[in-house]
């Protein structure tokens, strides 16, 4: 709530129209003079822009909680304004209850798993370039819907309905809360495609097959069965972050490639080189801009005087481009090493499936600089998120090619 005595009292909105259409000039303005400061917009909260006050932050989960019930909201607590999603598990949890849930999560991220899902990344990535490298022009947008089928088919959920969930939840998170789009996903869309999880979860408890939330229905918690409310908590949030973070991140490198046929011919003669093109990606797109804690007690941190129950915008944009952390933070050098920065987070709740993402987002763009090498975009009919407080991209990126042949045969078409 709003309070006079709060300082430096900010004009600043993330979700506002005027952000997104300079996200990374929004920020700067920020670090260049206040850094911290307390904004009144969606109920008031503190925005933390430099590199140092969000890492000291993100490590203090005593201070800074994750959960809805120090957030006082039946809405996603990491976001704001939280959004009415269902309750997601580890990331919504705080230590240690967390660590019960992150040690199942780790099992089916972690490396070794990745590994064993690199013929499934394999197979779509290939299929989807597929489906339009005759044509000669596409949708990148399609194409990049690859994290989107990868993580539905890994989970165990029906492999035609991938769009639709990347869809819902893209809208939960990119489009105006007033908006219709916004309206269909959370109360028709979503309560759908969470009909069709609890469907899959229960089934697989009769019936398991080899696939994630068939491992996730046999765990055990405290010495007893995980709940199936549980392993829901578990599989939306999976959903949720596999059918986004991804696609953002590629999309905006595509773009920005483009954009630096230099940097793109490099890259397509040394495709080596994308191991740490990626991490510097990373760095500067952010797909997840910034996420929310809690304050838990009265403090006084980095300056400002935060009071029990004040909402704390963390951003991992801002202090990805943190000029007294790197060098030239504005400038894309796919040679930049080392690379600290923090587009998966920092602490105990640091993004689990950063493994599978930096695989997919390799291989995808691997695919498409070597089969659509001299791809052009039509900046001027590109469409970006209307909101990019969360999660920012494009809705639509018009491109174009020399027609090519596919690798496949028609019977491995993409499904959906």
């Amino acid at each position: 709530m709003s309070n006079p005595t709060r300082c430096p009292v900010i004009h600043f909105d993330h979700h506002s129209p005027e952000h997104a259409k300079d996200p990374v000039g929004a920020y700067r303005a920020l670090r260049q003079t206040h850094k911290r400061g307390w904004t009144e917009a969606h109920g008031g909260y503190w925005v933390l822009s430099d590199y140092q006050s969000v890492f000291d932050a993100a490590r203090d989960d005593d201070l800074f909680s994750s959960t809805r019930e120090a957030a006082g909201t039946d809405g996603l607590a990491i976001v704001i304004p939280p959004t009415p999603m269902y309750h997601h598990i580890p990331i919504e949890v705080d230590p240690p209850e967390f660590r019960k849930y992150r040690k199942i999560v780790n099992q089916v991220t972690a490396p070794a798993a990745v590994e064993r899902m690199k013929e499934m990344v394999e197979r779509y990535t290939v299929a989807f370039v597929d489906s339009v490298i005759e044509k000669g022009e596409c949708d990148f947008t399609t194409i990049i819907g690859v994290p989107a089928i990868v993580t539905i088919d890994w989970l165990g959920l029906p492999v035609k309905d991938w769009k639709r969930y990347a869809d819902a939840h893209r809208a939960t998170l990119a489009e105006p809360q007033d908006s219709e789009a916004f309206r269909h996903a959370v109360e028709v869309e979503l309560p759908a495609l969470s009909q069709q999880m609890w469907d899959t979860i229960r089934a697989r408890r009769q019936e398991p097959k080899d696939d994630v939330i068939s491992f996730l229905v046999s765990q055990k918690v405290d010495d007893r069965p995980i709940t199936d409310e549980e392993v829901f908590a578990m599989v939306d949030l999976l959903v949720s972050g596999g059918t986004g973070t991804t696609a953002s991140l590629v999309s905006q490198a595509l773009v920005w490639l483009a954009k630096n046929p230099d940097v793109r011919q490099e890259l397509i003669d040394d495709l080596s080189l994308l191991d740490r093109a990626v991490e510097e990606f990373l760095r500067v797109f952010s797909p997840t801009q910034a996420l929310a804690r809690t304050v838990t007690r009265d403090v006084e941190f980095h300056g400002c005087s935060m009071k029990k129950g004040d909402r704390v915008l963390l951003s991992w944009a801002s202090a990805n481009r943190d000029e007294e952390q790197f060098e030239n933070p504005d400038t894309i050098d796919i040679h930049r090493w080392p690379n600290r920065h923090v587009a998966f987070g920092i602490g105990v709740h640091r993004c689990a499936g950063s493994h599978l993402g930096r695989f997919m987002a390799k291989r995808l763009l691997q695919e498409i600089l070597t089969r659509m090498p001299d791809y052009t975009i039509d900046f001027d009919a590109l469409v970006p998120f209307h909101d990019q407080g969360t999660n920012v991209g494009f809705r639509s990126i018009p491109a174009k090619f020399t027609p090519g042949k596919r690798v496949l045969p028609l019977s491995e078409a993409v499904i959906g």
